[in-house]
């Protein structure tokens, strides 16, 4: 069903197009009274061209003239399978553990982690699930050790990844190892008003601290600034301010040893479409 909500002087007539076709109304397709398009029996046989799936538009019209509404794409929910799974690790204890899936789902799927086929629990903060499906485990634990796979779930289907075992080594408390950067932020693109996580997680001994900066040296500022984890850097409602190279350092406490990675953040405008209205003013 698609709605189609228009204000105005009646009687005001509703037809809808599909990629700028006419929609035929017959026995599969019908306008409800309040504009509503109604499809049943979708049909997605991309092969033979026999597909509902497309963009769709309204078009009111009364003695004032005639408006079209903007566009509404309609996809068919899918879940394919993933195509990156978690690979087994092994870390010292105290370390951190990272474990990374992907899959493209439509429309996007939440993304959950298991360990030995129980859900994690969200509420241990040594736990950090990224929406892009990481997890980050840090100061690692003998009891973390285990089979952890991802769980994908959307409205058309609930997916499982392959296991992966993290098996965890005691290290001598005393060892010194430099900072190392595990994953730096990747090049990231969206819309302002949308939500940016850059990843940054790091490993040494004495535990390394994680500091943000911009490259061109201007304040990140506070609003809207989160800390997930212990250094993955969240920005909410994006603005095309926030465009710039982003700089993740590690450093070593008492120490100017550090080690950084750069990942560029690229905000983009919103087009705008007015909602469709049909004055009901006499125009002059």
């Amino acid at each position: 069903m698609l709605d189609c909500q228009v204000e105005g002087e009646g009687p005001i007539s509703i037809t809808w197009r599909k990629n700028g076709v006419p929609v035929p109304t017959g026995q599969r397709a019908s306008v409800l009274a309040n504009g509503t398009l109604l499809i049943q029996n979708f049909q997605k046989r991309r092969e033979s061209n026999e597909t509902d799936a497309g963009e769709y538009d309204c078009a009111a019209q009364n003695r004032y003239g005639m408006l079209v509404s903007r566009k509404a794409r309609v996809q068919f929910a899918s879940l394919p399978k993933f195509h990156t799974h978690p690979e087994s690790m092994t870390v010292d204890e105290g370390g951190v553990a990272r474990f990374h899936c992907q899959v493209n789902g439509i429309p996007e799927a939440s993304i959950a982690w298991e360990r030995n086929r129980t859900v994690l629990s969200t509420q241990d903060k040594r736990y950090t699930l990224l929406p892009s499906g990481i997890l980050q485990i840090t100061g690692v634990r003998r009891t973390d050790i285990g089979v952890y796979r991802c769980v994908a779930t959307n409205i058309a289907n609930t997916r499982y990844s392959h296991e992966a075992q993290l098996n965890v080594t005691v290290a001598a408390p005393r060892i010194y190892k430099e900072p190392v950067i595990l994953s730096g932020p990747q090049n990231l693109t969206i819309t302002v008003h949308q939500t940016a996580i850059l990843e940054c997680i790091a490993t040494g001994n004495p535990k390394p601290i994680v500091s943000w900066s911009r490259l061109d040296g201007r304040s990140i500022g506070v609003e809207g600034i989160q800390v997930l984890g212990t250094g993955n850097l969240m920005i909410s409602d994006v603005t095309l301010q926030h465009s710039g190279v982003y700089v993740c350092s590690a450093n070593r406490p008492g120490t100017r040893m550090r080690r950084t990675a750069l990942g560029r953040l690229v905000v983009q405008g919103e087009l705008l479409n007015p909602e469709p209205h049909l004055s009901n003013d006499t125009p002059t």
